[in-house]
């Protein structure tokens, strides 16, 4: 008897210690650094090496060209690099509080991978992103997106004062990252 109780307890206190606290814990932004260590292999795609040479990546720095500027001014925006309206499409997760973004989050990254995946804290591991990918891990469990068009489309379309048109299909490699198939 005692040892079941001494089992039971156990069980109980490993609960409340290690399965708890991933359950409340809300999935933080980790910014594209993070991100870096495992998506940089070319025999995995190198999405860090296509991402980082991409337009997602200078999305930031787009709005201090002198063309953002003069876009900018035409709106009534005196400073696109501040202004809501501009940095909902160019920074990752600016509507997010200062809460859901650690301490390695930079917003001046631009459009960073947890833009179409969601914020990496809680699937950044090897661990789990290879649950993920053996479809072990609940995606939702752990705050992962699998971007998508309607992701996209929350930034490319004619809200855009620089609007192309966007098609998905078309579009996915050179927007995106050129994930394989």
């Amino acid at each position: 008897m005692i040892k079941k109780l001494f089992l039971l307890s156990l069980l109980v206190g490993l609960f409340c210690i290690i399965i708890l606290p991933v359950w409340a814990a809300d999935a933080q932004y980790v910014g594209a650094e993070k991100c870096m260590m495992c998506h940089k292999h070319e025999k995995r795609g190198d999405q860090w090496g296509k991402w980082s040479t991409g337009p997602h990546a200078k999305a930031f720095e787009i709005l201090k060209t002198e063309e953002s500027v003069t876009i900018a001014k035409k709106m009534g925006i005196d400073d696109p690099t501040t202004a809501d309206t501009c940095l909902k499409c160019h920074v990752t997760a600016h509507a997010a509080p200062a809460t859901a973004k650690q301490d390695t989050f930079d917003p001046t990254e631009g459009v960073g991978c947890e833009a179409c995946h969601g914020p990496g804290s809680l699937y950044k591991s090897m661990r789990v992103m290879n649950a993920l990918a053996e479809g072990t891990q609940d995606a939702e469990a752990v705050a992962f997106v699998n971007g998508d068009e309607e992701t996209c489309l929350t930034c490319h379309n004619e809200e855009s004062p620089t609007y192309k048109p966007f098609d998905f299909k078309k579009d996915w490699g050179k927007i995106a990252h050129n994930y394989p198939e």
